[in-house]
């Protein structure tokens, strides 16, 4: 029983580590591309559109009585 238990772990272990690398391979791309989005935007276009972003959708304040 112990064999079987063993081999069947040595499985799962090699599947995993044989296919986390594959799996995690469109998170780094998508990563490196926003990284490459974000250096080609410059830093003052960036800030203007935060503060357009953040003047368009910012909360507005309740009159006290209501």
């Amino acid at each position: 029983m112990f064999r079987v238990i063993a081999w069947s772990l040595l499985a799962i272990f090699l599947l995993v580590v044989g296919a986390w690398p594959a799996a995690a391979a469109p998170i780094g791309l998508a990563f490196a591309g926003a990284g490459v989005v974000l250096g080609a935007i410059p830093g003052p276009v960036l800030l203007l559109i935060a503060a357009v972003a953040w003047l368009r959708h910012r909360p507005v304040p309740h009159p006290a009585g209501a």
